[in-house]
């Protein structure tokens, strides 16, 4: 498998710790921050496994916005990135 480096998010959401990769919509919990984080790189090690048997990763990671870079693929960076509100 090749290197893929994510953006990974976590946040606490009642008592567990959540840990989302945005751009896969991969997601899994822990109870600290330390074992959100391990769950998630799990979480995607497996998903991200099974995409390479199916022949299908290059297309899933080009979908979500990756870019490859020297054999890496990297998610992509933001230029701007901010919190919106629209009120109706």
């Amino acid at each position: 498998m090749r290197r893929v480096i994510f953006r990974a998010e976590i946040f606490k959401e009642g008592e567990v710790y959540v840990g989302l990769c945005p751009e896969l919509n991969i997601s899994s919990f822990g109870e600290d921050i330390e074992d959100a984080r391990r769950s998630l790189q799990e979480a995607l090690g497996a998903f991200l496994e099974e995409c390479e048997e199916m022949g299908t990763l290059e297309e899933v990671l080009e979908e979500a916005g990756f870019l490859q870079r020297e054999g890496t693929w990297v998610s992509r960076e933001p230029v701007v990135e901010e919190k919106m509100a629209i009120s109706r």
